[in-house]
């Protein structure tokens, strides 16, 4: 049997539920081959959970590209993209390479902190990683950075948001309402360049949630690699990604990951959809 592959170009959450890890895990689970180019480590005080982030030196993630293109990934997802130069390095890997698949996660902070990596990688973001993506994944904050309208509180706002990102080159894309909306539905927005549909479930209990970007990201790459259209692979994604989510663990008393396995061996949630 032969199965896609899958590269990531991420950061590594030592605690394991985000980042290249939760994308690995989500691979391995919709049955793809996953690889990953590392961009970054990020580990984690025990005492407070603040984070601290530590790029790698860009020539050693360019020697970690050259041998997973070697290899031949059929589709290519980003996470934690820490400088603009990684930025710059990860778009060129995905023209160097083979695949016709990009999936943008723009992650901006890291779960828990409320400052921007690096304020210059917005507009590298946009320059460089826009233009190429086969589907973007923004959360709201994300969204509102990419598109310029900064804070985003309702649909109407998601969708003028989502119309902009989709001007500056991204194909398909979707803005992330999750938890962040209010209501008692987890809503999100796709817009393909004509049509604009909600995605919606259930909210269900949001404290053990971390690592649900990055897996939402994760599971829309190997859908596409496996040959959904992206309007099939991002609800299957948010169905995926629900069942994480209702089944998410207590890791310790700062944090509680996402369940990676739960869609294929608890339950699958049903994703409702509508045009709007």
């Amino acid at each position: 049997m032969s199965l896609k592959k899958t590269l990531t170009i991420a950061g590594s959450d030592t605690s394991a539920g985000a980042g290249m890890q939760a994308d690995l895990k989500t691979f391995q689970e919709l049955n793809t081959y996953g690889m990953v180019a590392l961009t970054a480590i990020v580990t984690m005080d025990p005492e407070t959970w603040s984070h601290d982030v530590t790029p790698l030196p860009i020539e050693l993630l360019d020697q970690q590209i050259k041998t997973a293109l070697s290899i031949g990934p059929d589709a290519i997802k980003t996470g934690m993209l820490g400088t603009e130069e990684i930025i710059g390095r990860a778009a060129q890997a995905f023209k160097e390479s083979d695949a016709e698949i990009f999936v943008v996660d723009p992650v901006m902070v890291c779960k828990g902190e409320d400052e921007v990596l690096n304020p210059g990688n917005t507009d590298a973001m946009i320059k460089e990683l826009l233009p190429l993506a086969t589907v973007v994944t923004p959360n709201l904050f994300e969204a509102g950075q990419l598109s310029g309208l900064g804070k985003l509180t309702s649909i109407d706002e998601m969708k003028e948001a989502a119309r902009i990102i989709h001007k500056r080159g991204a194909k398909h894309v979707v803005i992330k309402g999750g938890k962040a909306l209010e209501g008692a539905e987890a809503v999100d927005l796709y817009f393909d360049g004509k049509t604009y549909t909600l995605l919606t479930t259930d909210k269900f209990q949001s404290s053990y949630n971390h690592g649900a970007g990055c897996t939402f990201a994760a599971a829309t790459t190997a859908n596409l690699a496996n040959g959904l259209t992206p309007r099939e692979a991002v609800i299957d994604a948010k169905a995926f990604v629900a069942s994480a989510i209702k089944n998410g663990w207590k890791m310790n008393d700062f944090v509680g990951p996402v369940q990676h396995g739960a869609y294929n061996k608890v339950e699958k949630i049903d994703v409702q959809t509508e045009e709007v």
